[in-house]
């Protein structure tokens, strides 16, 4: 789709230095502007680039405004990042934006389905579902029995959603992730190990975004729960029971134990370690790599494995790396206090 500089200007409160009537059709970066491209400025150290980037209209912070003229049409406007922001959400919204139900796929005459809806190739609706208004659903994915499906939600292809679980409303599922696996339950016997039945579920809330390849399990009983806004990066595994509070962010490849309970506005690095049946409170820094092993409060900072205060890790770390040297000072200090005894 084409959009006029008049038509964006509009839309994001700018006004315009240039020609209104430009037309773009694509998005790209200022040092990789192209004809028919629009991108933004927002920082002082991109500013070279605007005399000779290619693109045809740059939404530009009025600070930033130069005093010279520009081949480019201008939009100029407060915040270039936010509004450009702003700009992305809209063309999101028609970005490969499909509706109607493509065949084949399955679809049982027991569920419901609401209005606007996208059912792409290959899909695979079970009993009693029910799915809201503006929904998609891609190729290829799996909606299990007794799935409730909230409006405006986007589910990505090769998605498995099993029994019983609940997606709120404006949530985005990408491709490959599972909802609703079984829980990692197990009883030693004197046979081996026994198989606990998992029978919860996993409720998610509104505006939740969980990314690529993730696996979220069910509960052993009632409910694995991520509360509304938190997102989910790709390579996550949330376990059984884990109850996530709102509006977290977590980094790809961390994995969080059975029944821990984590609160709100929290910042989880990559690759971090989280232990079961911990409680971790409200607007904590995890760093990346780092293992949980214990309870955290609120307003915390942790790093290492296993984890400590942020700033206590790095100081120690400074000793750490300097190891070699001390111990061969130690050498040196016991080899003199042993001759001096001699």
């Amino acid at each position: 789709m084409k959009f006029t500089a008049e038509q964006i200007a509009e839309l994001i409160k700018g006004e315009i230095i240039g020609n209104s009537k430009s037309e773009v059709d694509i998005l790209c970066k200022i040092e990789e502007g192209k004809q028919g491209g629009i991108t933004f400025l927002a920082q002082e150290k991109y500013l070279s680039y605007l005399h000779d980037t290619k693109a045809s209209i740059v939404i530009i912070s009025k600070k930033l405004l130069p005093e010279t003229k520009v081949n480019t049409t201008l939009i100029v406007v407060d915040d270039a990042y936010s509004s450009f922001n702003t700009l992305l959400q809209y063309y999101a919204q028609f970005r490969n934006k499909k509706t109607g139900i493509e065949e084949p796929n399955f679809i049982s005459k027991s569920s419901k389905l609401g209005d606007n809806l996208y059912i792409g190739s290959f899909v695979y609706i079970d009993e009693n579902v029910i799915i809201g208004s503006n929904t998609s659903v891609y190729p290829n994915s799996y909606i299990g029995a007794n799935v409730h499906i909230g409006k405006n939600v986007i589910i990505e292809p090769n998605v498995v959603i099993n029994t019983d679980c609940i997606i709120g409303n404006n949530c985005i599922i990408h491709s490959g992730t599972v909802i609703g696996s079984d829980g990692f339950g197990f009883a030693p016997t004197a046979n081996g190990f026994e198989k606990i039945p998992q029978l919860g579920n996993v409720i998610l809330e509104d505006n939740v975004e969980i990314g690529s390849n993730c696996t979220i399990d069910r509960a052993t009983m009632g409910s694995t729960i991520i509360r509304k806004g938190t997102k989910l990066d790709n390579l996550i595994q949330i376990a059984h029971n884990v109850e996530m509070g709102e509006n977290n962010v977590i980094a790809a490849q961390t994995g969080i134990a059975g029944s821990t309970k984590i609160g709100n506005w929290n910042m989880i690095g990559g690759q971090v370690g989280i232990v079961g049946h911990l409680k971790i409170g409200n607007q904590n820094q995890i760093q990346a790599k780092s293992g949980i092993n214990k309870d955290i409060k609120d307003n915390e900072q942790h790093y290492g494995a296993p984890s400590m205060d942020a700033m206590l890790f790095r100081k120690n770390y400074v000793h750490f790396k300097n190891l070699s040297e001390i111990v061969k000072r130690l050498d040196e200090l016991e080899k003199i206090i042993s001759t001096n005894t001699i």
